[in-house]
């Protein structure tokens, strides 16, 4: 199973950093005996592994070698390759860049490296062999692609960023077979790769006939691409481990 974390992107929203953004530190991790700071990507890498991902894709920009020395050639049971985006052209083209690496019949995971969501294994609420969204609630769902879907969770619609949308809840990540990868990139490229937004060309897809389903499986999701959202981010994660160390404590007595 492949996961796909497209990480080209420049993080103008939270810069001037001296780092990519998807290495951004934020919480931490137990390194053997000894606690070391945690890149946000590695929330993404670790719902992958979850999930059942053995193959992991960067894609990056060709500025970005800082997340290839980071992460190397493996993490965990997954191998990791890399490719280039050559220039910034959207998450549709980012994640096509991946394409000619996953057979029709693989499975194929997509989350952004810049965003913490939970339940951890939220991913494997996924349906295998379908193109499925999983979905989380939000406040301010007009900052994100909120979903809108019928009573059987068959998608209708994406509405990427529109104002007062008529579904709070949001993709957060989604996953399909390889072959369906290959259809929405026939599709892009039919549309002259018109598309930046993945919200745009599914609706697209669905328009010629294609399926998706929604999974109302996420509970709480945090873009920490921005200040505010890197604030967020840490008393999601403050609030976390709270629970965390009363479960501990609570099984100890």
């Amino acid at each position: 199973m492949w996961g796909v974390i497209p990480a080209a992107g420049a993080g103008s929203r939270i810069q001037p950093l001296a780092f990519s953004k998807e290495l951004l530190p934020v919480g931490s991790r137990a390194d053997g005996a000894v606690e070391r700071p945690r890149a946000v990507s590695e929330y993404l890498v670790d719902r992958l592994l979850a999930a059942g991902v053995d193959k992991i894709c960067f894609v990056i920009a060709p500025g970005k070698s800082d997340i290839l020395e980071y992460y190397g050639g493996a993490v965990g049971a997954a191998d990791i390759c890399y490719v280039v985006q050559p220039s910034p052209a959207g998450l549709c083209d980012a994640i096509f860049r991946a394409l000619p690496l996953i057979a029709a019949d693989e499975t194929v995971a997509i989350g952004l490296p810049d965003t913490i969501w939970f339940p951890g294994d939220a991913l494997r609420a996924l349906p295998a062999g379908r193109f499925s969204f999983l979905l989380f609630p939000v406040e301010r769902p007009e900052l994100f692609d909120a979903v809108v879907a019928d009573d059987d969770g068959r998608v209708r619609e994406i509405q990427v960023k529109q104002k007062e949308p008529a579904s709070h809840w949001v993709w957060g990540a989604f996953q399909m077979p390889g072959a369906v990868l290959a259809d929405l990139n026939r599709l892009w490229r039919a549309r002259d790769q018109a598309d930046v937004y993945i919200g745009t060309l599914v609706n697209a897809y669905l328009a010629a006939g294609g399926e998706a389903i929604a999974v109302r499986a996420g509970e709480a999701y945090v873009d920490v691409g921005t200040l505010n959202g890197y604030r967020e981010a840490m008393w999601l994660l403050s609030r976390g481990e709270r629970a965390a160390a009363r479960a501990f404590q609570e099984n100890d007595t």
